[in-house]
């Protein structure tokens, strides 16, 4: 069972897990979306029967990806805060190797409030867009030290007036250091609720809000790791592994990529992926 630091009771630690992605798929033909070239979602589909398949398909996730995690490395809210921020436009693996200096040299928010700017720039130069960065860093350490004590606030409404953070941001900190249940609409998040067929919204305000009536409160942390863990390893945007996702039978888009379960499973990323290599 995963344990929770003494330390730091928010941060689970995660067993050691070598768990297979790969499902192979029994032949069977492409689903609606792949077959007749239609959208996923289908206007027809009942409330309910969508809630229903909806909440097959996260149980069904939550078995495939029992590894699901917060793949940024953190010890405290400020530090999630300071690298879900810089994640913007680069990889979960690339802003862990920048961290580990960057938390040590700057422990706390007055820390970063009084930054060096050319200093911080060169430390966030890996990331990208560093320049934007620095400013959003340097702001927030202001904004938390001048509004909240220097503190990082528990709640949604508090996290969303801070510079560079928006709603993704503010639920990633409530999520995973607050244990505040929320909804991580990134990238691979849309794409897949949209793949399955559970929302046609493209706006992340407006998927956010559809997919937690599918989907219970408790459970939106541990799945939108879910979802972002499927569509970093199995579910691409480009040739997704169909042919070895352990959702096909529930899902429209099934044969958007390859069918044949050997092709698809070369397709699947291991644990150890995280965006892209």
């Amino acid at each position: 069972m995963p344990t929770r630091s003494p330390a730091y009771p928010h941060r689970v630690s995660q067993p050691v897990l070598q768990p297979d992605y790969a499902r192979p798929v029994k032949a069977r033909r492409p689903a609606r979306a792949a077959r007749l070239g239609v959208p996923p979602y289908d206007p027809d589909e009942t409330p309910l029967a969508r809630t229903r398949r909806a909440r097959r398909m996260a149980r069904e996730l939550a078995v495939i990806h029992p590894d699901a995690h917060c793949e940024l490395d953190f010890t405290t809210p400020l530090e999630l805060l300071v690298a879900t921020v810089l994640s913007a436009q680069t990889t979960d693996k690339m802003v862990n190797k920048v961290t580990p200096v960057l938390f040590a040299r700057y422990p706390d928010a007055a820390a970063y409030a009084g930054a060096d700017r050319a200093e911080l720039e060169e430390l966030l130069k890996p990331t990208g867009f560093f320049r934007a960065k620095a400013n959003s860093v340097i702001g927030l350490g202001r904004a938390l030290v001048e509004r909240f004590d220097g503190e990082v606030p528990g709640n949604l409404a508090d996290l969303v007036t801070l510079p560079g953070v928006g709603r993704k941001t503010a639920n990633v900190v409530l999520g995973n250091a607050f244990g505040v249940p929320g909804l991580t609409v990134d990238t691979h998040f849309g794409r897949l609720v949209r793949r399955f067929g559970w929302t046609a919204e493209e706006d992340p305000v407006k998927v956010e809000s559809e997919i937690a009536v599918l989907v219970p409160k408790k459970e939106w942390t541990d799945f939108s790791h879910r979802v972002i863990f499927h569509g970093r390893r199995v579910c691409h945007a480009k040739k997704p592994a169909c042919g070895a996702c352990g959702l096909a039978a529930w899902c429209p888009s099934f044969g958007i990529g390859p069918l044949d379960p050997e092709l698809a499973a070369r397709l699947v990323k291991t644990p150890a992926a995280s965006d892209t290599e």
